[in-house]
């Protein structure tokens, strides 16, 4: 040490009188000097931005020397993006004040980032340059993105050309992005990444495009399922498989056949003139079922399928992935009256079937299965013969009868005129209700149309064979009026029969006419047992006791006259006796006449 001090020279010339009197040894004065001094520091100027050097840092401060007369301070939450910080490094900051209350230097690199990010943002928009971002988190249509500090909104549907279903994969991760659109208002940033790879798939795209070819077959991504088909990415070109095409087979929805990102082989089998529709297929790249179905199959064979379809007028059986059969609801009962074929099966039954038709040309099948089960009209003069009766339901009504159903298939009518020997039916529900059972005789069978003849009233004994000797012409029975009609009414006689009068007949001793509900006496002027028909009246009742009473007053008359001729004069007592009698037996006819008048 007192070595180095002896090399120490002192200045020859160094002027300590003007040292001490405040004078620099250079002979310069102190104002000449501090202004020197103050060239020698940058000219910074307040709201600008400079590149500073850190000099020291602890874990709430940094400070950092911009070559002016004083150090600057700034907080270290400011760095928290760069935990690699370290004395020595270059940082950028934004100078809000170069002198505060205390005179400290005022930065922030905090606000110098975002003015140099926004500048430098607005430079990559102009010169559409690519740049890196990071994807911070996930929002609402989108991500956030740091770009130069500045948080960028980047919309789900710029992140790729395929749509993306999981936005979470790309969180924390560096991609590159173009800035496509800025609000200077709201300082409001968009970038796009799906505009860096637009242009390279464009071209590609196009290549592709002029090498497509109908039959040609190429490998793609499954990128989008929807209900009516599937579309895939063939490499920048989108084209769609059509839910037909999937399969030979049904398919109730593409996600049976295809998943999401799955790589498959299709072949294109039409595009438009721009090559802007492309329509592919799936199925068209394996054999056609029908192809490989085996030779033995003939007509007669019995094969078991799956309902795959049902509608009203049958349902699809598909006996192998791609072959189909169907059974028309007619070939699914021997009945004759046709329902719906739901009444039957659903979709989804397994079943048995014979083969009724096959054109393997045409590629149709159809099938049966009321054929497992044997025709009941074989035998059925043997099992239903004529005069045999049996328990029917009831299957439907028409105007002129019943169709009533004896077992499956065995379908038989019942007049309406054999439904009961005494009442005149309008309508088979007056009788019955469709459901119900009811007892029928075999009256005809037509095995041709596989129809029977029924009957219902001739489970009984013919009633109008003992009718005929009760309605005798001329007799009077009490009847009701149960309905007026055009030409008359219908009047109900004992025994449950009906009658017929017509209006003349209706009309009563006094001049009125008989109403709806009136019980009255009725005289049968008709009786045909054939036709089942009686004609009654009223009107004829007391019509026809006026001339019988006059006729009975006429003979009593002439027998009185005739006594009197005969009878003694002398005998007087006598005389007046039986004139006495004469009288009062004329005044009591005269009674019953007018008895039966006002009757």
């Amino acid at each position: 040490m007192i070595d180095n001090l002896k090399n120490v020279q002192p200045v020859a010339d160094f002027d300590w009188d003007a040292y001490e009197k405040g004078d620099s040894f250079l002979g310069k004065s102190k104002e000449e000097l501090v202004e020197t001094y103050d060239q020698s520091l940058n000219k910074v100027n307040d709201k600008e931005v400079v590149m500073g050097k850190v000099t020291a840092m602890n874990k709430r401060e940094v400070v950092v020397n911009i070559g002016y007369k004083s150090d600057g301070v700034v907080s270290m939450n400011e760095f928290r993006y760069n935990p690699d910080l370290k004395i020595g490094d270059e940082v950028e900051v934004y100078i809000e004040s170069q002198e505060d209350k205390k005179g400290q230097l005022i930065l922030s690199h905090k606000k110098a980032r975002a003015t140099r990010s926004w500048n430098r943002v607005n430079e990559a928009l102009e010169k559409d340059e690519i740049i890196k971002g990071f994807i911070k988190c996930r929002t609402k249509g989108g991500m956030i993105v740091d770009v130069f500090g500045i948080e960028a909104f980047l919309p789900g549907s710029q992140i790729d050309v395929k749509p993306i279903r999981d936005y979470d994969v790309f969180v924390g991760k560096t991609m590159e992005f173009k800035v496509v659109k800025i609000n200077h208002e709201f300082k409001n940033v968009v970038v796009s990444h799906k505009a860096l790879i637009e242009a390279e798939l464009e071209q590609q795209k196009k290549d592709i495009i002029s090498k497509l070819e109908k039959g040609q077959v190429l490998e793609g991504t499954v990128k989008n399922i929807t209900s009516y088909g599937v579309f895939i990415d063939l490499g920048g070109v989108d084209g769609l498989i059509h839910i037909t095409d999937l399969s030979w087979g049904r398919v109730q929805h593409p996600e049976e056949v295809v998943k999401l990102d799955e790589k498959i082989n299709v072949v294109i089998l039409d595009f438009d003139d721009d090559k802007k529709r492309i329509a592919l297929g799936l199925k068209q790249l394996t054999p056609h079922p029908w192809d490989a179905l085996s030779a033995e199959l003939k007509v007669g064979d019995k094969v078991k399928g799956k309902v795959v379809v049902m509608a009203d007028y049958g349902a699809f059986i598909e006996i192998a992935p791609g072959v189909e059969g169907l059974i028309h609801v007619s070939e699914m009962s021997w009945a004759q009256h046709l329902r719906s074929a739901q009444d039957f099966m659903k979709v989804g039954d397994e079943v048995e079937a014979v083969v009724l038709t096959l054109d393997r040309d045409e590629r149709k099948m159809s099938l049966g299965i009321k054929q497992l089960k044997p025709d009941p009209w074989e035998n059925i003069e043997e099992k239903y013969p004529v005069g045999s009766k049996h328990t029917a339901k009831v299957r439907n009504f028409t105007n002129f009868g019943v169709f009533a159903e004896i077992e499956e298939g065995v379908d038989g009518l019942i007049h309406i005129s054999d439904l009961s020997w005494t009442k005149k039916i309008k309508h088979p529900s007056e009788v019955t209700q469709i459901g119900a059972d009811i007892e029928v005789q075999v009256l005809e069978i037509d095995k041709e149309n596989r129809r029977l003849s029924l009957g219902h009233k001739q489970l009984e004994e013919n009633p109008w064979d003992v009718f005929e000797t009760i309605f005798t012409v001329g007799s009077v029975h009490e009847g009701t009026v149960v309905e007026m009609v055009d030409k008359g009414a219908v009047i109900s006689l004992p025994y449950g029969v009906e009658g017929f009068a017509t209006p003349k007949h209706l009309v009563k001793e006094d001049g009125s006419q008989a109403k709806i509900d009136e019980k009255l006496d009725f005289k049968v002027i008709e009786f045909n047992k054939d036709s089942k028909r009686i004609i009654v009246s009223h009107s004829r009742v007391f019509e026809d006791e006026k001339p019988e009473a006059k006729e009975a007053a006429a003979e009593k008359k002439a027998k009185r006259s005739a006594k009197k001729e005969q009878s003694d004069a002398p005998i007087q007592s006598s005389n007046v006796e039986k004139t006495t009698l004469g009288d009062i037996e004329e005044l009591a006819a005269l009674k019953e006449k007018l008895s039966g008048d006002n009757k």
